[in-house]
């Protein structure tokens, strides 16, 4: 019989106490003392249960003294049975407790070993019979960082795990290790829980098995945990019986004589390692009523992890849980967050790929020769960073090396590697007899698999293998699984790993279909399904079609066919192309509903992917054919989408354009300080591209015969950057058009090779230099290929570029020789001075001058340089639009030591009106905004506009005109003559007042069909005045922009007359005005009028709530010209379901609605989206804030 300790004795004693007694007991002993010992404060046995109660006993009299003082108590309270029972115990069942070997401590020392022996060693997926490794000449350290995420995971865990590395590596601080997971956070906070994600394949149960070792070999976690214990989620998932905490501590255990209850004393030193939640099929949705705090009372599975979960057992122990990021949210429902810290492992770095290289291979030159191969080779390479694809690689590796083989012949597709390693498993096990039973149970194998993929099921019970024809499990590809249950052990049955299983389910649809099992009794779906449900599912459906796309591949088909004796179908294929070429691939993958940016980009990349695994150019070039143009933003790419995106750019043949903004291509070295350089050549902005990526850009330009445009502002290039570039644009193949090069750290030795292509290319019509150093002698070089008869440039934007008087010489030869320049930007150029501008209107008054629009913002002009400006107005036969905006010397801090006087600017327009009332002038546009002009300088300005016969559009804003000024502007637009189409009066300090002067020119002007107040506070008073001019039958204004000018509901009931009687109004910005509903509603009659002619209504951060969306419906369904409406701001669920029932209406004609997204719930969206099968014409765009 074993002895017992006196834990063991004590804890008996208080269980066998009615719970009356037992509280009677703790009374007794907050007031008990001891050998001059005070009693224990009532405050720490409060709240005790009978472990705690041991506890404190042995922590606070001693071991020794503690059953005799459970006694003295149990006599006084005359509780005698009890006490002569723990008497009788401990003098009967106590014996010598004292020895070393029954202690826990000492227990410590038989359980390491026991440990140490268990996971000393590991099997290979292919081992056989004998065949193990030993743990720590195969583990590799993995990158861990700090991660909390309760965002679901929406991608496949292995390949979203390349962009969540990426994204994480360039977002967070240095990597965590496994010693110390538990350290405490900034605030001095210790975690009890830390959470170990990561997506399939990553090493979670290797780093598991790892802590085990380490702490077995006093290396870990030595001074913090007594005890360690590993739950197995895929075992403990099948056990069926009750247990308890005791029960998963004895499982671990050598032997069944462990002293559990007295290492159950001390749950502050215990650690748990549950492993695998994600496999776990229990719901967890428990209350607390149901949970357990009594680590040795048996309940089922489900309660018990939710106990430990929770922390309402063991409250003081310590777990470590791993999981895939798919089930994370569901884990943080069962956690107490307060105690819980979240980490991710990212897999391997650059290093940690090539040391598991070297440790796998044993051979150092072997190892050598493979990672320089998977090194050259970026799809091998990134896959690498995953441990379970580093491992097949190597296996297929080392097999071809054994054989003889060239490593180059290894395919670069996943597809392609799992194949290899099928392939391989079957030369290990080359038996004729093994052979024909992988052969016989290949089509029972890919039933299985997509089943379980349908089901989300991974393990398999012996009746689930025979249903699919299995009577001899294929020991191949089916892990064999031996698990107890009760006294018993039970077989299950898994594949090797998820992938594995995906990729069985994807060779299911692949192959010719024959009965081994009745589809009622699965529940597989027909592959359009399987289509239609990864657009909703792709976190565990997209990798399958993946596969489905890279088995389709003619060559591999015939690897398959030749190494398998199995035969594909023929028409999967060809019903995937016409799939592919006659319906738009967002609705062939479902997902023909409202996507945000994110997940649009997601969802183009995955679509990419599958193209990429194909690896057909015919297919490749059909599936692309609609692409026009790309759009992505704020997205992080690793080097695995550059690859593919590189690909399917390749295979575009109508792209035009590629835009890509305020996104980062990264090489995935997590142990670069900053992402490395791009390799990949598409259109980036603001992307942290460098030279070393041109190179590649310069290729795509040789061979692309249909990108137009290219645009790489912000990007640090260089000169060498550009050079290598210019390469590519020379090139006789190229038809770029569009190329943005702000700044991108050029100077002016990149401009010398950007003559040269000026000389040369035949295409390229606009060239974006701003922001670059190009200098006086940069711009020198460019002219020299302006001037070239066989440059066809026709934009170049030069502003901020250190341009000086010195080089407007040479520009202006170029306006007399170019025939193909017509614009020219040389904003924000401070040091420009009269000399420069004198000689720039030289060139433009030149007859050969084709120069139509010049713009010369923020340069500081002076009034020699409007004189000159002047002259050319009068005399050029080209120029037809002027900016001249921002010239306000007052304001300009960069100009010391002279005080300006903003009035000067008045005599400035004045000097240029001189030019615009001659009668040669053609100028159509000019812009004037923030040039300091008052009142004094509009009486010119409206003189001007009563004689000249082309001026269409006029910006003023930003200046101080005042009433007054807008009296004087009045005067010219009254005028018969003038032909302005256009006027911007925004933030020019107009009032009522001035209304009462416009209201006359909407009347009378029979040109003017734009019209901007903007910032004005104009008031109710002036939309008054103003709406008796837009009423007025003459009245031609189309848009009228009154945001932010101070209207309330007053004023709408002034502009309700007008959308009823208006013929020309057809847009309405209100933004910014306080209407409320009450406005709203006075709108919405004139809206609903038959005569109401407005198509676009602006009533954005309005004030509009639900009940002025309850108005707003019923115009949607009866006004029949409303084609865009804007509703920021806080509408909520309710105004937008209101909306939502006269959007669906089949009179409705409305075609962009903006909301903001912040203020709607995700059920919000999830309508808005349905409604889109409804109204496949109505865009929705949300404001992302």
């Amino acid at each position: 019989m074993s002895r017992k300790t006196p834990t063991d004795i004590l804890l008996q004693g208080l269980e066998d106490l009615a719970e009356q007694d037992f509280k009677k007991f703790i009374h007794k002993l907050s007031e008990f003392a001891f050998d001059d010992k005070p009693s224990i404060p009532w405050c720490k046995l409060e709240k005790v249960d009978r472990i705690d109660a041991v506890r404190l006993l042995k922590e606070h009299y001693d071991q020794e003294n503690a059953v005799d003082i459970a006694i003295k108590i149990f006599t006084n309270l005359n509780l005698n049975n009890s006490a002569m029972k723990l008497k009788q115990e401990k003098e009967t069942g106590l014996g010598p407790w004292q020895t070393p070997e029954r202690s826990a401590n000492a227990y410590r020392v038989k359980y390491r070993e026991h440990i140490r022996n268990k996971y000393t060693t590991i099997k290979d997926m292919n081992s056989r019979l004998g065949e193990n490794v030993k743990l720590n000449s195969r583990y590799t350290k993995l990158i861990i960082v700090n991660e909390h995420r309760h965002k679901k995971q929406r991608e496949h865990e292995i390949m979203a795990l390349g962009r969540r590395h990426a994204e994480i590596m360039a977002e967070r601080a240095s990597p965590v290790t496994i010693a110390n997971l538990f350290d405490s956070d900034k605030d001095g906070q210790s975690p009890q829980i830390v959470v170990l994600q990561g997506a399939a394949g990553i090493g979670k149960t290797l780093t598991a098995r790892k802590i085990m070792l380490d702490w077995a070999n006093e290396e870990l976690y030595q001074n913090r945990f007594d005890y360690v214990f590993y739950i197995n989620c895929r075992e403990i998932n099948l056990d069926h019986e009750w247990g308890s905490v005791e029960d998963l501590i004895l499982k671990n255990c050598p032997d069944q004589n462990a002293p559990t209850k007295e290492i159950l004393m001390k749950p502050e030193k215990l650690l748990f390692i549950i492993d695998g939640f994600d496999e776990l099929r229990f719901s967890f949705n428990q209350p607390t009523s149901n949970l357990c705090s009594d680590p040795c009372k048996k309940q089922p599975v489900e309660i018990i992890l939710s106990s430990l979960f929770r922390k309402e057992v063991l409250h003081k122990s310590y777990l470590i849980i791993t999981t895939r990021p798919a089930t994370l949210e569901k884990l943080g429902q069962c956690l107490k967050d307060e105690s819980c810290a979240y980490a991710e492992i990212l897999g391997f770095s650059e290093n940690e790929r090539k040391e598991y290289f070297y440790m796998f291979f044993g051979n150092e030159e072997q190892a050598r020769r493979a990672f320089n191969f998977v090194k050259d080779n970026e799809m091998l390479f990134t896959m690498c960073f995953v441990p379970i694809a580093c491992w097949i690689i190597c296996t297929v590796l080392k097999q071809q090396m054994e054989a003889g083989e060239d490593l180059a012949q290894t395919s670069d597709t996943i597809t392609g590697i799992y194949m290899l390693y099928l392939f391989s498993l079957l030369e290990g096990h080359s038996s004729n007899s093994e052979k024909q039973q992988v052969q016989d149970n290949l089509k029972g194998l890919c039933s299985l698999a997509a089943d379980g993929l349908w089901r989300q099921k991974i393990l398999f019970e012996e009746e689930d293998v025979k249903k699919h024809g299995l009577d001899k499990p294929d020991s191949l590809f089916l892990n064999e699984n031996m698990f107890q249950k009760g006294i018993v052990c039970e077989r299950v049955y898994s594949f090797i790993h998820l992938s594995f299983q995906e990729f069985f389910a994807a060779l299911f649809y692949v192959l010719e279909q024959e009965e081994t099992v009745k589809k009622s009794a699965t529940a597989i779906q027909p592959v359009e399904k399987l289509f239609e449900k990864c657009g909703k599912s792709r976190n565990y459906l997209m990798l399958t079609v993946r596969f489905l796309f890279g088995l389709l591949n003619k060559k591999r088909m015939e690897e398959m066919e030749k190494n398998l004796s199995c035969k594909f179908s023929p028409k999967l294929k060809n019903n995937l192309l016409t799939w592919v070429k006659e319906k738009p691939f967002l609705s062939l993958f479902n997902y023909d509903k409202l996507l945000s940016g994110k997940e649009e980009i997601i969802f183009y990349l995955d679509y990419f992917y599958c193209l990429y695994e194909i690896q057909e150019m015919k297919f490749v070039q059909s599936a692309m054919n609609h692409f026009t143009e790309l759009k992505f933003t704020h997205h992080t790419f690793t080097k695995m989408d550059q690859i593919v995106l590189q690909f399917c750019i390749k295979n575009c043949c109508k792209l035009e354009s590629i835009y890509i903004e305020k996104s980062r291509f990264l090489n995935e070295d997590p142990n670069e300080d900053s992402p490395g350089p791009c390799k990949w050549p598409l259109r980036l902005e603001w992307c942290h591209l460098t030279d070393a990526g041109c190179g590649t850009l310069a290729a795509i330009l040789r061979t692309s015969q249909s990108l137009t445009e290219l645009k790489l502002p912000d990007n640090k290039l260089g000169d060498a950057g550009v050079c290598l570039l210019c390469e590519g644009l020379k090139h006789p193949n190229c038809k770029l058009q569009t190329l943005d090069l702000w700044k991108c750290r050029l100077t002016d030795a990149a401009c010398g090779d950007l003559a040269t292509v000026l000389r040369t290319s035949q295409s390229l019509r606009e060239l974006n230099l701003g922001g670059n150093k190009l200098g006086d002698a940069g711009v020198k070089l460019l002219c020299e290929g302006l001037k070239h008869p066989n440059c066809k440039l026709e934009r170049l934007l030069m502003w901020s570029c250190g341009v000086t008087d010195a080089a407007c010489g040479d520009l202006a030869a170029v306006f007399r020789t170019s025939q193909s320049l017509t614009e020219l930007e040389l904003g924000a150029h401070y040091s420009l001075g009269d000399a420069g501008v004198q000689l720039l209107c030289e060139g433009l008054k030149h007859p050969n001058c084709k120069l139509e629009r010049l713009k010369l913002w923020s340069c500081h002009l002076t009034d020699a340089s409007y004189r000159d400006l002047a002259g050319v107005l009068s005399t050029s036969q080209s120029l037809t639009e002027l900016n001249l905006g921002g010239n306000k010397l007052g304001s300009v801090s960069k100009v010391p030591q002279v005080l300006f006087d903003n009035k000067l600017g008045d005599a400035r327009v004045q000097l240029l009106c001189e030019g615009l009332k001659h009668p040669n002038c053609k100028l159509q546009k000019l812009e004037l905004w923030n040039c300091g002009l008052t009142d004094t300088g509009l009486g010119d300005l409206a003189t001007a506009l009563r004689t000249n016969q082309s001026l269409t559009v006029l910006n003023l804003g930003g200046n101080n005109l005042g009433d007054a000024g807008v009296r004087l502007l009045c005067d010219g637009l009254k005028h018969s003559n003038c032909k302005l189409q256009k006027l911007d009066l925004k933030g020019c300090g107009v009032t009522a007042a001035g209304c009462g002067d416009l209201a006359p020119v909407l009347r009378t002007n029979q040109s003017l069909t734009e019209l901007s107040l903007r910032g004005n506070n104009l008031g109710d008073a002036g939309v008054q005045l103003l709406c008796k001019g837009l009423k007025h039958p003459k009245c031609k204004l189309q848009t009228l922009d009154l945001q932010y000018c101070g209207v309330t509901d007053t004023g709408c009931g002034d502009l309700a007359p007008v959308l009823r009687t208006s013929q020309s109004l057809t847009e309405l910005k209100l933004r910014g005005n306080n209407l409320g509903d009450a406005g709203v509603r006075l709108l919405c009659k004139g809206l609903k009028h038959l005569n109401c002619k407005l198509q676009k209504l602006y009533l954005g951060y309005c004030g509009v709530t639900a009940t002025g969306c309850k108005d707003l419906a019923p115009v949607l369904r009866t006004n029949h010209r409303l084609t865009e409406l804007n509703l920021w701001g806080k509408l909520g669920d309710a105004g937008v379901r209101l909306l939502c029932k006269d959007l669906k209406h089949p009179n409705c004609r409305l075609q962009k609605l903006h909301l903001t997204k912040g203020y709607l719930s995700e059920e919000m969206q999830a309508e808005l989206d349905a409604l889109k099968d409804t109204k496949p014409d109505l865009v929705i765009e949300l404001l992302d804030w």
